[in-house]
């Protein structure tokens, strides 16, 4: 694992800067994104001295690791308050999970694809954090370790999963992009006690998020 320096510090406090700028006011968001070392978690080196540049990059098994903005506007919306349990559809690189730890979640993560999920718990071990990470099918989420405080999708979902809204206690929140492959809409969906109110907040593109799938 390349070490972090204080070029890559001070390529961070670049990106805090450029996501300020890009209306990410969450000030415990850009705390974390500016303690994260996103070029450790990047594996092909011809990438890594692009790590801090506010784009999404290539990883193992077809899928990318967000551009940092998504990453922060996500985690910006999803309201984490220190301590509640926060499932992560789609565990990827492990930068989202990394973020979600900083900002003092419980974090149970699930990837659908094996050897991504193996490569991301020994990289998030390596770097000190300690989620709850499962191989499996995110669609279906995580039964047995909910019902959750909120619920984060990393993945670009065709609709809204039911499994997801049943694993969420009362005052939760799931954000979500749904769309199709041509892009999405982000979405936030809040349980209150007159049903789920939900909300649009704007465009997105990501990989999509295949049903009742896991990948050995």
């Amino acid at each position: 694992m390349p070490p972090d320096d204080y070029r890559h510090q001070g390529q961070r406090r670049q990106l805090v800067e450029e996501l300020k700028k890009k209306g990410i006011t969450d000030a415990a968001v850009l705390a974390a994104i500016g303690k994260v070392p996103r070029h450790q978690f990047i594996d092909d080196t011809a990438f890594e001295r692009f790590a801090y540049v506010d784009k999404a990059f290539p990883i193992d098994c077809g899928q990318t690791i967000s551009q940092p903005y998504t990453v922060a506007f996500q985690s910006q919306l999803l309201q984490v308050k220190r301590g509640e349990k926060v499932l992560e559809v789609g565990t990827g690189s492990g930068y989202q999970t990394a973020i979600l730890c900083e900002l003092g979640a419980k974090v149970f993560s699930i990837e659908r694809h094996k050897p991504l999920h193996i490569a991301t718990k020994r990289r998030l071990a390596e770097l000190g954090y300690r989620p709850m990470l499962v191989h499996g099918d995110g669609y279906l989420g995580m039964p047995l370790h909910g019902p959750f405080n909120k619920v984060i999708v990393t993945c670009g979902a065709p609709d809204v999963p039911a499994p997801l809204m049943d694993q969420l206690l009362s005052g939760g929140r799931l954000v979500i992009p749904v769309g199709d492959e041509e892009g999405q809409r982000m979405l936030t969906i809040d349980i209150s006690p007159q049903g789920p109110v939900r909300k649009e907040h704007g465009a997105f593109s990501f990989v999509p998020m295949l049903e009742h799938k896991a990948k050995g």
